[in-house]
């Protein structure tokens, strides 16, 4: 097996902190919950954890909006407990990627309260301020992604300043070489901890168009699965000027010289752009940018084997030596096994999907709870936290339902928390199948995740080979991934069996991957939802 960079084909564990476990009774997860639950994490099977934000924020996006990007807030534990989480990962050999939000702070940050004061202090060119139109409204027309103008008043400075997310998130100035000077120390005082890499949110935004023309109309037609609601008029417009401009490019070289300091750290950029599958193309090819991206492209209502193929093969068409990373799921959209299998949502379907994702050519960011075949959750208005959801309700509910607390065992709070209300309810759906009941199940979900990540890694092609698709049956995905061997992959995406007519030279069911199919002469029956690995014919 050839030497590869540990994060070529690894499995990344999101946690979500607020969530996972609460230590310390107060309803919300932290810190010392997850380290209680890295053995836990370790018998999964994956390579590293994607800790999203634990630092020190008012919590309006709760912790998208840091006011400190060096220290931990107190909801989740200080400092030393990070410390402890690095050491005691690795111990267990899982890397640790945190999430760091560049693109953006909190209004409540010392950096922006400075620069909203006047035109003349330290940090005015800090942030991104633009001057009224002769009639006082804001310069242009681009809007925030949680509604209305990306645009805010400032009588102080007698200015607008930018937000593509919440007004309390106004957007950092990176035309300022200051500012992009400032964002690499404080990304190297991570990296001086030992953490082993950075999920790098909305990396996209970090410029702006300094002409601030006007966004251009979308038509209707192409408004819809683009992960925003369809009632949110940030869809109505193609955004050619408020993110992703071509100084990016040179920002993101900076940080790859940073990296390169620091051996085996890697980046992954989550990108969400007018042309995705091209912009994580353009941030990984030649090597000297981010190591590997991912977008929303499987992260929307499309379910097929056809939307599959050809979003992976788009994306290979322009990657070249450039990786990806795919995620069928997120903290940022409703559970895949809800948002795929509707009424069909099942515990097969959710092995099927995990299985799938797990071999694709690339990396896979998996969300906690999907090992469990977690569905989303209906709340009502009352118990919602999160303002997107807030705001466009009932049209959209926001990201809540993804967000509920794991359940872990049939005790209080389903295990997750003693205190007498959490900050999201454990929902009472997920109280059966919490990880307890399903560590005694074979058949689980949890102990399919489990035995096909203990079988994955015994297999080269599946962790970094090459990606070949076919067209053998409309309801079924099937490709190949070739390295040292070559494995033909199948997985049935429909709740009926399928029959597939193998290609030649694949003529042997490839046992011990947790998944059974029938294999006659070259004819491959598969059960519903079912899965099955094929190799060539043994020499």
């Amino acid at each position: 097996m050839q030497q590869q960079p540990w994060w070529r084909g690894a499995i990344i564990y999101q946690v979500y902190p607020r969530s996972l476990m609460d230590s310390n009774g107060d309803g919300v997860g932290d810190i010392p919950g997850i380290i209680s639950k890295l053995d836990y994490i370790k018998s999964l099977g994956v390579d590293a954890i994607w800790v999203s934000p634990f630092f020190k924020s008012p919590m309006k996006d709760f912790g998208y909006d840091i006011s400190d990007y060096r220290d931990v807030d107190p909801l989740f534990g200080c400092l030393a407990d990070i410390d402890h989480l690095i050491a005691e990962a690795h111990q267990r050999d899982i890397k640790i990627i945190i999430d760091q939000v560049l693109s953006h702070t909190s209004d409540q940050h010392e950096w922006f309260t400075t620069s909203r004061t006047d035109h003349t202090n330290p940090k005015a060119d800090w942030y991104v301020w633009a001057d009224p139109k002769e009639d006082g409204t804001p310069p242009n027309n681009w809007l925030s992604i949680f509604g209305g103008c990306a645009w805010e008043w400032e009588p102080r400075r007698g200015q607008y300043y930018l937000h593509n997310f919440l007004k309390s998130q106004p957007d950092l100035n990176f035309h300022n070489p200051q500012v992009q000077a400032q964002i690499l120390q404080e990304v190297e005082f991570w990296l001086k901890r030992g953490i082993d890499g950075l999920r790098l949110d909305a990396i996209n935004f970090c410029f702006h168009d300094q002409q601030l023309r006007d966004n251009p109309p979308k038509p209707p037609a192409e408004r819809q699965g683009r992960g925003f609601s369809e009632d949110n008029p940030y869809a109505f417009q193609r955004h050619w000027y408020n993110n992703t401009q071509p100084e990016n490019l040179d920002f993101l070289q900076r940080l790859r010289e940073l990296l390169n300091q620091y051996p085996g750290t890697v980046s992954l950029g989550e990108i969400s752009s007018e042309d995705s599958l091209q912009t994580m193309a353009d941030y990984t090819h030649g090597g000297d940018k981010l190591h590997m991206t991912y977008s929303f492209e499987l992260l929307t209502e499309d379910f097929s084997p056809q939307y599959v193929r050809t979003t992976v093969e788009t994306l290979e068409a322009g990657i070249g030596e450039g990786w990806p990373c795919w995620a069928i799921g997120n903290h940022d959209v409703a559970r895949v096994l809800s948002r795929w299998g509707g009424e069909q949502a099942c515990d097969e379907l959710a092995k099927m999907l995990n299985a799938m994702v797990f071999s694709l050519r690339g990396s896979v960011c998996s969300y906690q709870g999907e090992e469990l075949g977690l569905t989303e959750v209906d709340l009502p208005l009352e118990q919602l936290q999160d303002p997107y959801g807030i705001t466009f309700w009932p049209m959209f509910k926001g990201r809540d339902g993804c967000r509920t607390p794991m359940p872990w065992s049939d005790g209080v709070n389903g295990g997750f928390s003693s205190a007498a209300k959490t900050w999201l309810p454990v929902a009472s759906e997920h109280r059966a199948i919490n990880v307890a009941h399903q560590d005694n199940d074979p058949a689980s979900v949890l102990n399919a995740y489990r035995h096909f990540l203990r079988w994955r890694k015994q297999q080269p092609a599946l962790c970094y080979g090459s990606i070949q698709f076919f067209d053998l049956n409309r309801e079924v995905l099937t490709f190949t991934r070739k390295a040292e061997q070559e494995i033909l992959c199948c997985f049935n995406f429909s709740e009926k069996p399928q029959t597939i007519e193998l290609p030649e030279g694949f003529t042997r069911l490839l046992e011990h991957s947790g998944f059974a199919a029938d294999l006659q002469s070259k004819q491959l029956h598969l059960p519903e939802y079912g899965v099955a690995f094929v190799a060539e014919t043994a020499l």
